[in-house]
């Protein structure tokens, strides 16, 4: 039992599962949005479906980012200690683990609708080609933002099966939230990436310029909140839940400055982390008190 254990934080690890708060949450409220209107009803194994796809879509994403960078994260001091480079997991356990986790995700979407099923290899090929964009653009963070930005109109489009305009909105908003924070958290390896030519906006514009950049998607990121609030006739937890996510951004930006990074990790994963947990939470609660 204890081996077993140990092999599963080893995975849960190589994986960062605790990274899971940046898009599961909004799945949550696609998946909200959808049981909210009148033609559907809450379905508690549709739910457990979604979470499953995301577990098993992010699985294979983060896995194969590990993989496809261990020669990198061997040479960077930041990331020498990771599970691939450091020999705790090794590469033919690491593809095997990709592997089934992407079989898991399209079967799991067979399960939900055919749409979600012819649409599986697509989400695929973004949230695993992201990992390999970095060898040649420094727009690398935007197909990130891409990838986790599917989590929204993906869970509204296994209850529907089809699009609106309101989860597009909440997924533009993931999109440019992510970009700008990946932005950030990519300042840490500004020099590493420039003398391994490996593309970022802080490798490519200089780290200055990249926070303004982060800055400026934000205020789109900001500008969409406010759309959603308003297409989605948001009452007042939806814009108690708004204040407090755009709170929460404003503020990594007081906190990283580009000759000072030694608030990086609390403004990428602190910050965002439970700016993502308590809106959707208060999005959730706004469209449940409306439903009653």
């Amino acid at each position: 039992m204890i081996t077993i254990i140990r092999s599963v934080n080893k995975y849960l690890s190589l994986v960062k599962f605790s990274h899971t708060v940046f898009a599961m949450p909004f799945a949550l409220i696609g998946f909200s949005l959808a049981v909210a209107r009148e033609d559907y009803d809450f379905n508690i194994r549709l739910l457990l479906l979604i979470i499953l796809c995301m577990i098993f879509a992010r699985n294979a994403a983060m896995g194969f980012n590990r993989l496809a960078d261990r020669r990198f994260d061997a040479l960077n001091p930041r990331t020498k200690n990771r599970e691939i480079p450091s020999g705790i997991i090794a590469t033919r356990a690491a593809t095997g683990f990709i592997i089934v986790n992407a079989i898991l995700f399209i079967l799991t979407t067979a399960f939900i609708n055919r749409l979600t099923l012819l649409l599986s290899p697509v989400a695929l090929v973004i949230i695993l080609g992201y990992s390999l964009t970095k060898r040649f653009t420094a727009l690398c963070h935007f197909i990130l933002g891409l990838g986790l930005s599917l989590a929204p109109i993906g869970a509204y489009i296994s209850v529907t099966g089809t699009f609106s305009i309101i989860p597009v909105v909440y997924s533009i908003i993931v999109l440019t939230w992510v970009s700008g924070f990946d932005i950030i958290y990519s300042l840490q390896d500004d020099e590493f990436d420039r003398s391994n030519e490996l593309y970022s906006l802080p490798s490519s514009a200089g780290k200055k310029k990249a926070l303004s950049i982060s800055v400026f998607i934000h205020i789109i990121t900001i500008l969409f909140v406010i759309i959603a609030g308003y297409i989605g006739e948001g009452r007042f937890f939806f814009w108690a839940g708004a204040i407090v996510f755009i709170f929460l951004l404003i503020y990594q930006h007081t906190i990283v400055k580009h000759d000072n990074l030694s608030r990086v990790t609390l403004a990428f994963g602190t910050t965002n982390g439970i700016a993502s947990i308590l809106f959707a939470v208060f999005v959730i609660l706004d469209l449940f008190f409306r439903m009653g």
